[in-house]
């Protein structure tokens, strides 16, 4: 058997006392890394094309007034989220955090009410609010009277308020395009997001560097953000996909017209 001595600052009480805290200290972070957290994934959802149909059934019909047919798209987009009450983890939150593609938040801003089912019937009620705000401004800005054309919407469990700008841009592009016989889109997939009012103001609406990913990934080259969400929209931009800001219908418009003619068109 060796002789062999361990040097004393290697045995002092002071090392050992050391030592014990740092296992102590590594044994804790890894129990605190697998604790649930209240805080909630979100990443990359669905996108619907507003001049097609989602989930076998048409986005949009049009009653009361000639409707064209359309080529290209014009996609809404969306955020998935874990499930509300589901708690991740310290440790899937720091991958998350580096993973372009999920974005981390308190679960109390994704899920204000708490109560899955609160949560559903808050955001079922934004997209109903959202419908008819679209409806009107399309209708508006076209000029048309909502007693005699009237549109239903169906974009199946799809909740929130996010794609009233492109239920509105859908809405003219059916019933007059470019008022000249072509699309608005120009045979392009145009996604886009933000809230609209009535008078065909477009809002912000959060969560775009996600959405700005879906819309990639669904094949969009130009993307219509909220004037105000340009910074936002910059973040982990994927390539080769466009940015248009935009704050009313009439802005939208007027960029997909220029888009198609090949003018000037405003950028982030």
């Amino acid at each position: 058997m060796s002789d062999t001595k361990l040097p004393t600052a290697l045995t002092s009480p002071r090392t050992r006392a050391l030592a014990l805290c740092g296992a102590t200290v590594a044994a804790l972070f890894g129990v605190a890394a697998f604790v649930p957290l209240p805080y909630t994934l979100t990443f990359p959802g669905v996108t619907a094309d507003t001049l097609g149909s989602y989930q076998g059934r048409p986005v949009l019909t049009v009653t009361g007034a000639p409707v064209r047919a359309t080529q290209g798209q014009l996609r809404m987009v969306t955020i998935s989220a874990t499930n509300p009450g589901e708690r991740t983890t310290l440790w899937r939150s720091l991958q998350a955090w580096f993973d372009e593609d999920e974005a981390v938040r308190p679960s109390e801003t994704v899920y204000p009410q708490g109560d899955p089912a609160k949560a559903n019937e808050v955001t079922a009620q934004q997209m109903a609010e959202s419908q008819d705000a679209a409806t009107t401004a399309a209708l508006g800005y076209l000029q048309l009277s909502p007693a005699q054309v009237k549109v239903k919407i169906d974009l199946g469990d799809i909740g929130g308020p996010s794609a009233g700008q492109m239920l509105a841009l859908g809405i003219v592009d059916k019933l007059r395009g470019d008022g000249k016989g072509g699309d608005l889109t120009g045979g392009l997939t145009v996604a886009g997001t933000g809230t609209i009012d009535e008078q065909g103001v477009i809002g912000p609406v959060g969560g775009v560097p996600l959405k700005t990913q879906a819309a990639a990934r669904d094949g969009a080259t130009v993307f219509l953000v909220p004037k105000d969400e340009c910074a936002d929209a910059k973040v982990n931009l994927p390539a080769g996909l466009r940015l248009v800001p935009v704050g009313t219908l009439g802005e939208s418009v007027s960029a997909l017209e220029a888009l198609r003619a090949g003018g000037a068109v405003p950028g982030c």
